[in-house]
Formats: C-alpha cells, structure tokens, sequence
C-alpha cells in the first residue's frame, strides 16, 4: 500500500495518512495536525500503530470469515454475481454516546409519526382533511392497501421493525434520506459486522472499552423477540408462535432471513408451508399442524395473500389476510406499511410529524422537490445537471438520476421520462456527505458513508439498538453505497463513557470528515431494500 494523497477533507486541515512503512506522519507534515475527535481517539491510535500488511490481513481474514458462513447478497439481473459476498472494511465508524442520544431521539419521533400516519390513513384519515397530504397521494398511491381499510393491526403497531436511513452533512446536521417501514433489511450484516470486528480486532475493542464502553448490538434478536412476542393476538397464551416468512432462497436477503430465523429461535417457512383453516394460519410440521400467532413476514403485500393480492403470486398463502382479519394472527410489518416507503410521502415527513406529535421534527429530511408540481417539475427540468431524481417507489440505487455525474444525452432522456410521468418522481440536491476512514488497496482513504438505524415498536414501547448498518462507497469516484451496486458495509460503534466528544464541539477531526466533499457531490440514493 502506498501513500494516499488525500486521506481526509483538507478543507478541514487533515493531511496524509502514513506510508506504507508505517513510518509517515498521521497528520500533516509533522506528526502535529488537528486534533482527533474524541470519538475516534482509540480508533487513531490503532492506525497509528498497526502496520499495512496487519491490516490487509485482517481484510483478508474478514472477507474468509465471511466466505465461511455465506453471508451473501444476491444481485438482481446480474448473472454474474448471483451471489455476491458485501465487502466489509474493518475501519469501524463510530458515534458518541451524546450524538447517539439525539439520533435516539429523532428515530423514535419519526417511527412514532409514522405509526400514527398509517393508522390515520387507513382509519379516520384526518391528515388528509387537515391538507398535511394531499387525498390523491394517498388514495391513489400504487402501495395504499385496500385490505387495511377500516383495520387496527394487533396493539395499533403498524411498523415493528423500521430501517431509517441518515445522512450525516455536518457536526451536528443528520438528515433523514429514506424511510423503510416494509421489509427493511440489512440487520443481519449489522450484527455479523460487529461479531467480525470482535475475532479480529480485539485489542481496539479492549481499549475503547477501558475508556468508556461500546455499547453491544448483540441484543437486537432478544430485543426483536420480545417486540414480536408483545404483539401477539390476544388470545395467545405466555408463549405465541412465530415464524418467519421467506420468498424462497432466490430472494437478495435470503441470507438474512435464514440468519434472523436461526437468532429468534423461529421456524423459517415459505408460502407452501403454510395454511390457513378456519381463518387461523397453521404451518405444516413433522409432528403434524401448527399454529401460528405472529408472522413476521418479508415478503411484500402484492405477493402474501393470492385471495386478496396478485392472484398468481406462490409465495403468499391463501386466506392469510383473512387470518389477520380475524384477530387471529399478527403480520409484522403490518399489511399497509409500503405507502409509508413512498418517496412523496417521505416529502410531507416534516408536516407528518409535526401534525401528529405536535413537535417539530428532531431530524430533517433533505430538501426535497415534487415533480408533480409544476413550479418543482420546472425547476427540477432547469436544473437536473445538479441534482438527483429518484422515482417515488424506486430502491437500491435504481431507476435514478445523478445530474452532476450524467452525460447531457443521460439528462435529456431522464428529461423525457420526467415529463411523461412527472408524479412517479422527486428530486434532491446533492449533498457533501461525511467521510470515513477506509481501508483501500492502496491505504487508508475517505469513502461516503450513510447510515441505517433500526428501531423496532411493540406493545411496550419503541427500542433501538445503539448503531446500525453504516454502508459506504468503497470505489473510488463512486458515489453510490448500495450493496446492489458495489457499496460495502463498516461495523457502527456507539460509545459510553464520559469522554466521547459530543455533536456541538469545536474540533471535527480526521476519523470522520464531517461535511468533507471530496470527490465531488454525494447522491445519497438509499440501498438494502
């Protein structure tokens, strides 16, 4: 590995990381250089001493551990990476316990909003008489569901399980890019992130421990388990029976799902494992029958039920919203829950949260235009060589515009599709995300990162678990951090103790670039589903 020219944000002061000897200065010409963020300081001192070749080791040893237990990740319409290892840099991103406790904060508002908003539109619909969102968006929105209608799911928690994804702009500037309140995904590398982390990097572990504490993420199934168990029907004894729901191993998160399965101690089925008889879902065993109380299903609501939905779908089953219908039976994430991922209603997220929690929002969307309107769609027209057009129901990085980085034929043929469905789209100024630390083939340099908490709802409140999925972009130049399309992941550290810096300090040091653009403007386009 060689010398990086640019390890960090210069705008910021931050000089070259050391050679590939080890022997180069940390910071800047003389060793000297800004002060690293409090945060980071155990993280610094690691690089500091740990030599290239240690590093590419454990890279490499990450990568077999992976490897070893498959953890994959299928690529859709990608015959050559049907099953595509997520590739892990094992320079961690870290939070302090004070920049978490805001996080905290902000994730529960924005969950318990978005709770109150699904159960307003499939119920009295008071938002949409107020004018918070427009009736049409709603009503016509490919993702409202009609079998919701008139319904409360089991102790009015409609989102169990949530995967908010942040960006982060600045020292104390998040913001919300997108909400996942379907089938979020992507827990389970979260969680083998920091299980990696431990086998390999013990030592840093260790100190950032003696300083103050990293908080665990070990304690997301028991967690889940109990929010799912909380929410059984009531007419379950101590003990309900859960499952989880699969398309088949074909599915991009199959590892996942069988990964969760396995964690919760649950029965893993698809849809010819089950049955419903008597409006009560069972599942087949070798002892015969089954009875199932909560389902925690991800599989989305076109596909779950052939009787209400796609009637050619096989991987649903029959009668199964007839089941929830019934009380019998409780589906986590609720039937419904997909109109809350659309990306025009993310756009009414501020005047949602602030409808139903009477508090203006703790985190921020990022600005947003609604090509639907016509002064949006005008300017969005004039301007798409500087900004970013997604389409409302798009995920994993598709079915999008960078401007910055598009050719003028690009722009012009986006130019069209715009035009011709103009409702289908939104746009989004590009933003100079933070930067991480990264371990590169040729050392140590700054890649985008974005974030993906999960907050999980239950009968007894809402919990998350301190850290997330950080996703990064590993190629140079590249911009995108979805899985899908090349981006890798880093294990999320959040820390105790009182010496972990906070959101509002003077000083933001070189192990997180806050704000840094370095390779040009960052998209922010999502990524795991």
């Amino acid at each position: 590995m060689g010398v990086t020219a640019r390890a960090f944000d210069e705008t910021y002061g931050f000089g070259p990381y050391p050679d590939a000897s080890g022997a180069g200065p940390l910071f800047g010409g003389d060793g000297a250089g800004p002060e690293v963020r409090a945060a980071y300081a155990q993280v610094a001192a690691w690089l500091r001493s740990a030599p290239p070749e240690l590093l590419e080791t454990r890279r490499r040893q990450a990568e077999l551990f992976f490897r070893r237990i498959g953890i994959t990740f299928a690529v859709y319409g990608d015959p050559d990476a049907s099953e595509r290892l997520i590739p892990f840099d094992i320079v961690p991103r870290v939070l302090a316990g004070s920049e978490w406790a805001v996080l905290e904060e902000g994730l529960t508002q924005r969950v318990q909003a978005l709770n109150l908003f699904l159960a307003d539109v499939y119920g009295p619909r008071e938002c949409i008489r107020a004018g918070v969102v427009p009736e049409e968006l709603v009503l016509l929105n490919p993702q409202y569901c009609m079998a919701a209608v008139g319904r409360r799911p089991a102790k009015d928690v409609w989102v169990h399980i949530a995967g908010i994804d942040l960006v982060r702009t600045g020292p104390d500037e998040f913001f919300v890019l997108e909400d996942n309140a379907r089938t979020p995904s992507g827990v389970s590398y979260m969680l083998e992130n920091r299980e990696v982390m431990l086998r390999l990097v013990p030592e840093l572990i260790h100190a950032v421990s003696e300083r103050g504490g990293l908080r665990p993420v070990e304690t997301y199934p028991e967690t889940l388990l109990e929010t799912l168990t909380s929410v059984a029907p009531n007419h379950c004894g101590a003990e309900p029976c859960l499952a989880l729901l699969t398309p088949g191993i074909h599915n991009s998160a199959y590892y996942e799902h069988s990964f969760l399965a396995d964690k919760l101690g649950v029965e893993l089925v698809e849809g010819s494992d089950l049955f419903v008889s008597g409006d009560v879902l069972f599942m087949r065993t070798t002892e015969g029958p089954k009875r199932v109380d909560v389902l925690y299903r991800r599989v989305d609501d076109d596909f779950i039920d052939p009787l209400t939905f796609r009637q050619d779908s096989v991987l649903g089953v029959p009668g199964l919203v007839g089941a929830v219908h019934a009380g019998n039976l409780t589906i986590a994430n609720a039937l419904g829950t997909g109109i809350a991922d659309d990306k025009a209603i993310y756009s009414y997220m501020p005047e949602i949260v602030r409808f139903f929690t009477g508090r203006d929002p703790i985190l921020h969307n990022v600005p947003t235009w609604r090509c639907r309107e016509a002064d949006a769609l005008s300017y969005v027209l004039d301007n798409l060589h500087e900004l970013v057009v997604k389409e409302t129901d798009g995920s994993g990085g598709y079915g999008m515009l960078v401007g910055p980085h598009a050719t003028s034929e690009q722009r012009e043929q986006f130019a069209a599709r715009l035009k011709a469905n103009p409702q289908h789209y939104i746009a989004q100024p590009t933003l100079a995300l933070s930067t991480c630390p990264t371990l590169t083939a040729a050392g140590i340099a700054p890649r985008h990162v974005d974030l993906r908490p999960f907050v999980l709802t239950g009968a007894n409140g809402t919990k998350i678990i301190p850290g997330g999925l950080t996703r990064v972009a590993l190629k140079e130049g590249s911009l995108v951090v979805n899985s899908s399309q090349g981006g890798g992941t880093k294990d999320t550290w959040v820390l105790d103790g009182p010496e972990v810096g906070d959101m509002t300090g003077a000083s933001t040091g070189p192990f997180e670039a806050e704000g840094g653009d370095i390779d040009g403007p960052f998209p922010g386009p999502g990524g795991l589903d």
